[in-house]
């Protein structure tokens, strides 16, 4: 799903898709926090970027391939908490609630994502606190 640079960006910050999120899922700029990560990951599901997905992925736990549900619609994110995770730390948790919907479900995925910075960019590692709701 293509979203209009001025449409709110699907991670609620509050800022435009094309000021917000967009820059990184085109690659002109990384997250500088693991926040900022979490919330591109989620507006990457939103739009249907699977290749900014698996780049974000760190190498070791990475999938091979990933694939997008086109019929799940996420449409709002919720931070719980943050553990570090700043531009100057090498690790960090972010506790978020995801909220979804399909044509015949909804529901919510909690999770406490771990991510790691290397070379300067932040990856999703893992997420040793996933529950569906």
């Amino acid at each position: 799903m293509l979203l209009p640079e001025n449409a709110r960006c699907p991670c609620l910050s509050g800022l435009p898709y094309g000021e917000c999120c967009a820059p990184l899922h085109r690659g002109e700029r990384v997250a500088p926090t693991a926040e900022q990560l979490m919330r591109s990951r989620f507006s990457a599901f939103a739009v249907g970027d699977a290749a900014y997905l698996l780049l974000t992925w760190h190498p070791t736990t990475r999938p091979a391939s990933l694939e997008v549900d086109e019929r799940m619609r996420w449409y709002r994110l919720d931070i719980v908490a943050t553990v570090r995770g700043g531009p100057l730390d090498t690790r960090g948790e972010v506790e978020f609630a995801a909220h979804w919907r399909t044509p015949d479900d909804r529901g919510v995925q909690r999770e406490r994502s771990a991510f790691v910075r290397e070379g300067g960019r932040w990856f999703y590692l893992d997420a040793p606190g996933q529950r569906q709701g």
